[in-house]
C-alpha cells in the first residue's frame, strides 16, 4: 500500500532532483565550473570553502547533490522494502527508484570527474542527459504514486502501434534536448540573434553558434509537429479514459510553452542577470516535458494490445 508518508517521500526526490539539475544549470551558466578548482569532493582543499560567488555556486551545487543522492538512497530502499512484501505490485515502482538511484550515482561520479580531468563540451551535454533521466525516474515515481490504489494502478488497453511512435519522438525529445545542452555548454546561445528569425534571415550561414543554435530551432519545431502527430494519432484511435490522450496534450502544451521560453531566452541574452532566470526557466520546462513523455512511453509499453501479464 502506497502511504501518504511514503508518496512525500518520492515527491522530496523529485523535488531534489529538479534542484540538482537547476543548480547544474547555474554552474554552467555563471562558468562556475572551477570555483572549487580541481579538488572534489573538497573545495580548495577546504570543507568549507573561502567566499568568492564562483566557489560558493559550485559547492552549493555539490552539497545539493549529496542531500539529494541520500534522499534517492532512502527512496530506493524504502520502496525495496515494500517489493520484497509484494513484487507485483512495487515491481515498476523498483524499477523507477533504481533507475534513480543508479543514474543519480553515474551524474555524481561524471561531475567529479569533470572537476578533476575538464572535459570537453559534447562530455558536459551527455551529463546534463544524465540528469534528465535520473530527474525523469524521480517523476515517474511520483506519478506511479498517484495512480496506485492499494498498490495497484487501473490497467487498459493500449494500441500496438503507439509504443514505436511514442519511442520515436521520446528518443528524437532527447536528441533535442542534447542539441540545447550542447549550445550551452559551447557558449553558443548568442549565435542567432532575433525570433524566429535568426540574424534576419530565414535560413542563416549554417556555420559556428549560429549554425548549432539554428539547428535547434528547426529540430525543436520538428518535435513540435512528431509530438502533435503523436497526440492526434492516440486522440484518434484510444479513448480519453485510457490515460494517454491527456498527458500526451500536456506534453504538446509544454513544447509550446518552450518554444516562446526559448524566445524569451534569446530576447534576454544581452542581460546577464535576467538571462540566467530565463535559462533556468527554459531548463524547468524541458525536463518536466522529458517526464510525463516518458510516463507516456512507458505506458504505451506496458499495457500494449497483445502484451501479457499487463
Amino acid at each position: 500500500m502506497v502511504t501518504g508518508r511514503f508518496r512525500a517521500f518520492a515527491i522530496a526526490a523529485c523535488i531534489g532532483m529538479l534542484l540538482v539539475l537547476l543548480a547544474g544549470a547555474l554552474v554552467t551558466n555563471t562558468e562556475s565550473g572551477r570555483g572549487c578548482g580541481d579538488d572534489w569532493p573538497l573545495c580548495h582543499g577546504k570543507f568549507i570553502p573561502a567566499y568568492t560567488l564562483e566557489s560558493m555556486i559550485e559547492y552549493s551545487h555539490r552539497v545539493v547533490s549529496a542531500l539529494e543522492g541520500i534522499l534517492v538512497l532512502g527512496v530506493a530502499i524504502a520502496v525495496y522494502r515494500k517489493y520484497k512484501k509484494n513484487r507485483e505490485d512495487f515491481r515498476e515502482a523498483l524499477f523507477y527508484s533504481g533507475s534513480a538511484l543508479f543514474f543519480t550515482v553515474v551524474q555524481a561520479l561524471m561531475g567529479a570527474a569533470a572537476v578533476m580531468w575538464p572535459q570537453s563540451p559534447p562530455i558536459m551535454a551527455i551529463h546534463f542527459g544524465i540528469s534528465l533521466i535520473a530527474f525523469a525516474a524521480t517523476m515517474l515515481l511520483v506519478i506511479w504514486t498517484y495512480r496506485v490504489k492499494d498498490g495497484r494502478q487501473k490497467t487498459f488497453v493500449v494500441p500496438k502501434a503507439i509504443y514505436p511512435r511514442a519511442l520515436i519522438v521520446s528518443i528524437y525529445c532527447y536528441v533535442v534536448v542534447y542539441l540545447g545542452a550542447f549550445i550551452r555548454h559551447t557558449d553558443s546561445a548568442g549565435g542567432c540573434e532575433g525570433w524566429p528569425l535568426c540574424n534576419g534571415e530565414v535560413i542563416p550561414e549554417l556555420s559556428g553558434a549560429t549554425g548549432a543554435v539554428f539547428i535547434h530551432r528547426i529540430a525543436a519545431l520538428i518535435l513540435g509537429l512528431m509530438v502533435a502527430g503523436l497526440y492526434l494519432y492516440i486522440k484518434k484511435v484510444t479513448v480519453s479514459e485510457e490515460g494517454l490522450t491527456k498527458p500526451t496534450g500536456w506534453v504538446l502544451a509544454l513544447i509550446i510553452i518552450q518554444v516562446f521560453s526559448g524566445a524569451l531566452l534569446t530576447a534576454t541574452i544581452g542581460d546577464a542577470n535576467v538571462f540566467i532566470f530565463t535559462s533556468l526557466l527554459h531548463n524547468v520546462i524541458v525536463v518536466i516535458l522529458f517526464g510525463i513523455l516518458m510516463d507516456v512511453l512507458i505506458r504505451s509499453w506496458r499495457f500494449r494490445e497483445g502484451r501479457k501479464n499487463q
